[in-house]
């Protein structure tokens, strides 16, 4: 009886140490093994980003990460120091709240077992986020808000076009300064409830993303089972986001939802990260048709920075994809949408631009242009679409 229960009291105590080494390393690990770079360099200071006179893109997921926003980091895509180095000015943060096991980009089944489910428990998130993709969302909102307010003036949360208009005023006589919105991928994290969107817009987001990478109660995913369009609460959804002056973002909506949003929605859409089929025909990526019309629409089109999206792992095969865009609807109307720290190797990290600007170089943009497409595309929409 006794060895049985010493060999009881080794195993618990070998769990127990487990455990205290998933909770201390997992999350760093997790997060090194998945957001990687093509090209790892830590480029210095550039003056060539340094002429650009507001550096912006649409789409990041560093809030997913239990990472130090305001510190330096050696990996990883997005912090404070670095995106002060690289010239940036504005960076959209999303909240990605759900990912199922097994994900892919052709069809994902929404009742598999949840990614973020498990890493919110690994690192130790508030217990309501283990449970709650609607709170587990509104954490992350919260932490970009926090960053914000520690530090020490350096990082501001846009909201509306009277604080985008200030923090230009601001920039302009001091070029540490930066700033970020709060956007959403997936509008499952509403919990089929179109009242939480008023929680979410006092949080300050300002575009969502209709699906992520399943089928939800609103629309139809490009890489769900279905792959369906708006259901009559999705329309309500797109009705009452419009009302609040909350941006449609179309990347990983379905054909048929995407249709739809052109149907019942005459406002402004926006695709915060993507590619082409043009240049890189996949499930993934944005039809003729769709770009055409997103561009009559006056709309934006993000171009990201990794392998699916532009066939290609550098930054030259971005500006094709761009280039591409820009023949088609106008280089007024795309920007960079990056999809930094969403757990997929990018051809850089945010200290890489300088890789991005000579790409466009090389694919004959004016530095006009340049300046359009680095950022001054994204500063112009919204202050075109965001709350007064």
């Amino acid at each position: 009886m006794k060895t049985i229960k010493k060999i009881l009291k080794i195993i618990v105590e070998l769990l127990l140490v487990v455990a205290l080494i998933a909770f201390i390393f997992g999350p760093k690990y997790i997060d090194q093994s998945k957001n990687k770079v093509t090209l790892a360099t830590d480029f210095p200071k550039s003056a060539i980003l340094d002429s650009i006179p507001f550096i912006a893109d649409l789409h990041c997921d560093a809030l997913l990460w239990d990472r130090n926003f305001l510190k330096k980091n050696n990996y990883g895509h997005v912090d404070l120091p670095r995106m002060q180095q690289a010239n940036m000015a504005f960076q959209v943060f999303t909240i990605v709240s759900k990912v199922p096991k097994g994900i892919n980009i052709e069809k994902n089944d929404a009742n598999a077992s949840d990614q973020i489910a498990l890493l919110n428990f690994l690192q130790l998130n508030p217990i309501s986020t283990w449970f709650s993709i609607k709170n587990r969302a509104l954490h992350q909102c919260e932490s970009l808000h926090n960053f914000a307010d520690k530090s020490e003036g350096q990082f501001r949360v846009i909201t509306n076009k009277k604080e985008m208009n200030q923090f230009i005023v601001d920039r302009g006589k001091n070029h540490k300064l930066t700033s970020g919105m709060l956007g959403i991928e997936g509008a499952h994290c509403l919990e089929n409830d179109l009242n939480n969107l008023d929680e979410f817009y006092k949080a300050g987001v300002r575009y969502i993303g209709l699906a992520h990478f399943f089928d939800n109660e609103w629309a139809g995913s490009a890489h769900g089972m279905v792959k369906g369009g708006l259901t009559q609460k999705g329309i309500q959804l797109i009705k009452k986001m419009d009302s609040l002056h909350i941006t449609i973002d179309l990347a990983h909506s379905s054909q048929q939802t995407i249709d739809d949003v052109f149907k019942y929605h005459n406002g402004p859409v926006l695709v915060s990260h993507t590619g082409v089929k043009g240049v890189c025909d996949n499930q993934r990526n944005l039809s003729d048709t769709h770009l055409l019309e997103i561009g009559r629409r006056n709309g934006l089109v993000g171009i990201g920075l990794w392998e699916t999206a532009v066939c290609g792992k550098d930054a030259e095969a971005t500006a094709k994809s761009i280039k591409y865009v820009a023949d088609k609807i106008g280089v007024d109307k795309v920007a960079l949408g990056s999809d930094w720290d969403g757990a997929l190797e990018t051809h850089f990290a945010v200290t890489g631009l300088p890789l991005m600007v000579a790409a466009l170089k090389k694919e004959g943009f004016s530095k006009t242009d340049i300046d359009k497409i680095m950022g001054g595309n994204i500063r112009d929409y919204f202050l075109r679409n965001l709350p007064d």
